[in-house]
């Protein structure tokens, strides 16, 4: 099996490890958001200045920012995150959170894959993750939390959304982001090994930006259409309910009653992961030749002896 970690893996760019990892991404994240969707959509959690007792505690956030800042703390305490400027940092680790303290321990010395960048688009991936993909994939608990309030008298706008549970939830909700935008970032890697496989395609559109022509060149609609059902597949499977023997059990993802909604996941992917990773893609490529001299630019591209 191919390895995630960079410290024994031989050949960190290619295309077979790159798509081993993403695939094995997908799991995860089909898992996270089974587990998020058993909880309601919870939307004060996502609202800043919503808990009065984090305003005691002099943090200015939401209950989710207030999530992500303690727990990333304590990840960069354990080494996982560096300033992105440094080139000894993990490369498919981004934090959410700013002003992280440094490691306990010495920095690892990652070999040097990616080129030198601070690409990190983490603020759309938690955007577009509490506006819309939370939303739609605990519609279903929300709307069981609605009718077991009404069966004991909460009526109107008290009877929705809301199940308390914000621990647990938010728990969920830095996992699934973590592993999103692990994802998405991903997208460095793919651009770099197609560069390092033939520059020369690359260079003309990124010394005059083209971000269609450099698209094109990293777009592969087939792997994608693929790629999509795949997903739905795995979403459908994991979305039953199994017996004790490990068989499952005949129409338990149908009518409403699957663990995670399968066309919101397949959506994610199509209308978000994707399209975002593509631009993660893009944004290095053309930066890939910052810092580099005229002569350095040439020989990259075939020009020099």
């Amino acid at each position: 099996m191919l390895s995630q970690n960079f410290m024994l893996e031989q050949d960190p760019l290619s295309l077979e490890r790159i798509r081993s990892v993403l695939v094995r991404l997908e799991d995860t994240i089909i898992f996270d958001l089974i587990e998020r969707a058993q909880f309601a959509h919870n939307p004060r959690m996502y609202v800043r200045d919503a808990f009065p007792e984090l305003k005691e505690l002099g943090f200015d956030g939401s209950w989710l920012d207030w999530f992500l800042k303690e727990i990333e703390t304590f990840h960069a305490k354990a080494r996982r995150y560096t300033s992105t400027h440094d080139d000894s940092h993990s490369p498919d680790e981004y934090p959410f959170t700013s002003d992280l303290p440094p490691p306990v321990l010495k920095p690892l010395d990652f070999p040097k894959i990616l080129y030198p960048n601070d690409i990190n688009v983490n603020a759309s991936v938690l955007s577009f993750y509490t506006r819309t993909i939370v939303p739609r994939i605990t519609r279903r608990a929300t709307l069981a939390l609605s009718a077991s309030k009404r069966s004991n008298g909460i009526v109107g706008d008290d009877e929705y959304e809301d199940d308390g549970n914000y621990g647990s939830a938010a728990t969920i909700d830095v996992e699934v982001l973590q592993a999103i935008s692990k994802r998405v970032h991903y997208g460095k890697f793919v651009s770099e090994s197609k560069f390092a496989a033939d520059p020369a395609a690359f260079i003309p559109h990124i010394l005059k930006p083209n971000r269609q022509a450099l698209d094109a060149l990293i777009t592969k609609p087939e792997v994608e259409r693929k790629l999509l059902l795949r997903l739905r597949k795995k979403a459908s499977t994991y979305a039953q309910e199994f017996n004790p023997d490990g068989d499952a059990i005949a129409g338990s993802h149908v009518n409403g009653t699957a663990k995670i909604d399968v066309d919101g996941v397949v959506e994610l992917y199509e209308h978000y992961i994707i399209p975002l990773t593509k631009e993660v893609e893009v944004d290095y490529l053309l930066h890939r030749l910052d810092g580099m001299t005229e002569e350095e630019i040439d020989r990259l591209a075939g020009n020099c002896a």
